[in-house]
């Protein structure tokens, strides 16, 4: 199963704590992240690494229900 991500550019602050921590799943491009794919796999990793970001940019989504950033 996947999860889909989504990063706001107008918060994301291209911090790069996203791409560290899943590299494979997230890239920073000039000014901003973005995931590779829009679809991502259900793993912590995934959830870390939303949790991480200090702009609060990204947010993961399981159809419609938001699994990350968790509280």
């Amino acid at each position: 199963m996947t999860w889909k991500a989504e990063i706001d550019p107008g918060r994301c602050m291209a911090s790069g704590m996203c791409a560290g921590i899943a590299p494979d799943l997230f890239v920073l491009d000039e000014e901003h992240a973005r995931p590779l794919d829009e679809e991502v796999p259900e793993e912590e990793r995934v959830l870390d690494a939303a949790d991480s970001c200090p702009a609060l940019a990204i947010t993961i989504r399981d159809g419609t229900t938001t699994v990350g950033p968790r509280p």
